[in-house]
């Protein structure tokens, strides 16, 4: 995979969380309706990467873009 270039495609993802998880997740769409299932994972999966140490640029404005509301 080329870093260098910025692609808009997308992958989908199937992991299994802790029920638990999944149920505070399903209370904050709830009363949170700008945000989905993918605004959230996305913006924790970019979260985590720049916690530990990825710092690129596409994935800080991934992050940024997932956080404020914008499309990715």
């Amino acid at each position: 995979m080329n870093t260098a270039t910025t692609s808009t495609a997308t992958v989908s993802l199937m992991v299994e969380i802790p029920e638990s998880l999944h149920l505070s997740m399903q209370d904050y769409l709830q009363t949170h309706e700008l945000w989905s299932q993918e605004r959230i994972m996305q913006a924790a999966l970019s979260l985590f990467l720049m916690q530990n140490g990825v710092n690129q640029p596409h994935v800080n404005s991934l992050y940024l873009d997932s956080l404020f509301g914008f499309a990715a």
